[in-house]
Order: C-alpha cells, then sequence, then structure tokens
C-alpha cells in the first residue's frame, strides 16, 4: 500500500513556482483634439502591480507542458481625425491575460476615451474611459468649457492627468517600475493628452514609455507621439486641424523562476533568456511559448 503511494508520488507532474510580468499592449492616441491613450494592462507577481493592489501571487507550471506568450499589439491610430483608432490587444502567459490599453477619446470622430486595461484620455467634449481593476488607472478629464484641452491616458500606477484651466492638456498617468528582469525598469505610462488652437505642447507622455500629446496653432496641425514599443506605453493624443493619435506601444512578456531548476526544454518567439540572481529569466517581445 506504501509502495503504491509512493509511486504515484513520483509520478506526479513537477511543480515550478514562477514569476511574472504580462503587459498588455497600449492604446491609441485620439485625432482631432483626442485624449492620450491608456496603457497595456499590467499584471505581475513581482513587485507592486498596477491598479494600486499589492502583486498577484506566482502560478505553478509544470515540467513537460507548453504554455503560450501573446505579447499584444499596441492600438492603431485613426488614419483622418475624425476616424476613431483602436485598444491595444491583450497579452498572455498561459492562464495569466492582461486587458489592451484604451484608446483615448476624439472631438472630431465623435468618440469617447474607452475602457481597458488602463482608459484612454477624455478627448474634446466627450468622457474618459475606466481602467480595469488591479491592471491599470482611468483615464483624465478634459475642458467642459469650450473643448480644448484634453485627459491623459490611464497609467499602470496612476489616473491620467485632467486639463489644467489656462494652461496644458493632461499628462498620461505614471507607469510602474519593476525589477524582475534584475534591473528596474518602468513600463505602462499613459499618453498625453492632445490640443487644440495653441501652438503650446500638449500634455506630457507618462513615465513608462507614454507618448506625448501634442497641440497646434489655430491655422496648423500636429501628431501625438506614438507610445514606446515592448512598455505598453499609450499613445499621445493630436491637436485640432487634422491632428492624428500616436499608435499605442507594444507588449511585453518576461517571467523568471529559481535557477535550482533546469532551463525549458524549448522556447519559440526568440526570447531573451538571462541566468541572474538565482532566476533563469525569459523576455519576449514577441510571441511565442516556453515548454519547462
Amino acid at each position: 500500500m506504501f509502495a503504491a503511494k509512493n509511486s504515484m508520488f513520483t509520478n506526479a507532474p513537477v511543480a515550478i513556482p514562477v514569476d511574472f510580468l504580462v503587459i498588455a499592449g497600449g492604446g491609441a492616441g485620439g485625432g482631432g483634439v483626442g485624449g492620450g491613450g491608456g496603457a497595456g494592462g499590467y499584471r505581475t507577481s513581482a513587485g507592486t502591480s498596477g491598479g494600486g493592489a499589492s502583486a498577484e501571487s506566482t502560478v505553478n507550471a509544470f515540467i513537460g507542458t507548453t504554455y503560450t506568450v501573446t505579447v499584444g499589439a499596441g492600438g492603431t491610430a485613426g488614419s483622418t481625425e475624425s476616424t476613431a483608432g483602436t485598444n491595444g490587444s491583450n497579452s498572455v502567459f498561459g492562464s495569466i491575460t492582461s486587458t489592451g490599453g484604451g484608446c483615448g477619446g476624439s472631438s472630431a470622430a465623435g468618440t469617447n476615451g474607452q475602457v481597458g486595461g488602463s482608459g484612454g484620455g477624455a478627448g474634446g467634449g466627450t468622457s474618459l474611459g475606466n481602467g480595469t481593476t488591479n491592471q491599470g488607472y482611468s483615464g483624465g478629464s478634459q475642458n467642459t468649457n469650450n473643448n480644448t484641452y484634453t485627459g491623459g491616458g490611464g497609467g499602470a500606477g496612476a489616473v491620467g492627468g485632467s486639463y489644467t484651466s489656462g494652461t496644458s492638456s493632461g499628462a498620461g498617468g505614471a507607469g510602474v517600475s519593476s525589477s524582475i528582469t534584475n534591473s528596474a525598469v518602468t513600463r505602462g505610462g499613459g499618453g498625453g493628452g492632445g490640443r487644440y488652437g495653441s501652438a503650446v505642447n500638449g500634455g506630457a507622455g507618462g513615465s513608462g514609455g507614454g507618448g506625448a500629446g501634442c497641440g497646434g496653432s489655430s491655422t496648423t496641425r500636429a501628431d501625438g507621439s506614438a507610445g514606446t514599443a515592448n512598455t505598453g506605453g499609450g499613445g499621445g493624443g493630436g491637436s485640432g486641424n487634422g491632428g492624428l493619435g500616436g499608435n499605442g506601444g507594444s507588449g511585453f512578456v518576461v517571467i523568471r523562476y529559481a535557477d535550482t531548476f533546469a532551463a525549458a526544454t524549448s522556447t519559440t518567439g526568440s526570447p531573451t533568456i538571462t541566468v541572474t540572481g538565482g532566476y533563469r529569466i525569459y523576455q519576449w517581445t514577441g510571441s511565442g511559448s516556453i515548454t519547462f
């Protein structure tokens, strides 16, 4: 009887506790007096997660099992000021899914800031988008008096900025720093809001890859800046007079586990692999998989 039990335990799959950081693609900024795009959803078991919550628990990976890795693309800005942009795409590691960032609102397109991992900022005359609990924050609000100032996109670590009366559109919400790769890097910044009718710039991009918003003049246009690749940063909002939003930044996936366990038997997607600080670390900037 004891021998049978021992045999059963011996044949049980071996579980490896795995830390993760999964960041989705950032939302595009809105065009035509557009709000900033929200950062891609930020989920992690290493340090503090987005949305102000504590870090999540590690997940168990099992030897002999293959796990899918998806790195979400950033949202695409509209091709004209009156065309709505898109949210970022989700990123995935196994059972962990982070939600793409919300697109910024647009006065010219008549669209609101969109719900996402972090929400899109309000464009001129539109409303803001909310973030997703434990992944990111909501976008900022716009100037209800004359629709010339807009809100910044939400970040993984802070709400998107609202307009400052007579000064500027809202800045993108700040991202979150993680040392899961053995080096502190801030990712998940929201895009800054665009502005109409002034040569003054729009809102600044949030720390962690958020693109800056732009302000044109009464006769010229300016486009928002793109979010930084592989940070999940939101795109900046565009100005009036035909200004376009910036594209959102692509996402990022990294996992690590104790180097007392063996290296993965195979990977796809060309992850960067390092062994440091007592961990085996796998970083993906494009989709792939890992087999333990």
